[in-house]
């Protein structure tokens, strides 16, 4: 897939979103990417899971699992999951903390690949790739939908997503559009 082909399924579900946004790290921006609006036609994050799980399979091969943190991981990782042909789980938060539950395990010495649906800063896959390592387990790489990072993220292994996306954000202290007076939202699942 190229990425106007990418774009253009973002665009079909509307999930590229203009406005005044507070994003998950904190920081505000004009522009959001709502991987939620995609998910919910499988035959588009079918084909963009495809798409991803090629993308992983060229720079690491072939895991033996799947992770996802909740909420927005969990389809992505199970779908590019499926198109890996491995298991898919994912973890939850308990009192804060990312944790696997429902009697999900990692076994030691799992080759693992982590999953997100978007990647901003990086935090619940850090979060996720701790997990892993607690359990036994040895990430091999992460991959997301859409890499938001502008290149800050470094995971300490590859990182593939099926698109990369350039937004602007700012600390809300110095967001021009508080400055104007624009109400922002938290349009993602973690508040």
């Amino acid at each position: 897939m190229t990425n106007e082909q990418v774009l253009d399924i973002f665009r079909k579900s509307d999930a590229l979103l203009e406005g005044h946004f507070r994003l998950t790290s904190g920081r505000h921006s004009n522009r959001y990417v709502q991987c939620a609006q995609v998910l919910q036609y499988p035959a588009y994050t079918e084909q963009l899971a495809a798409f991803l799980a090629e993308r992983v399979r060229e720079a690491v091969g072939t895991p033996d699992l799947v992770v996802g943190p909740a909420m927005g991981g969990i389809l992505v990782a199970y779908e590019v999951g499926r198109a890996l042909g491995v298991r898919s789980i994912f973890t939850e938060r308990e009192n804060g903390a990312m944790t696997l539950r429902r009697s999900f395990t990692v076994k030691p010495g799992e080759k693992v690949v982590v999953c997100e649906d978007v990647v901003t800063t990086g935090g619940s896959v850090k979060e996720v790739m701790e997990v892993v390592r607690k359990a036994g387990g040895e990430v091999l790489a992460v991959a997301s939908l859409i890499d938001r990072s502008n290149g800050a993220v470094d995971f300490g292994v590859p990182f593939q997503s099926a698109l990369s996306m350039e937004v602007i954000s700012w600390e809300p202290e110095a967001c021009p559009l508080c400055k104007e007076g624009i109400p922002a939202i938290k349009p993602g699942s973690r508040t």
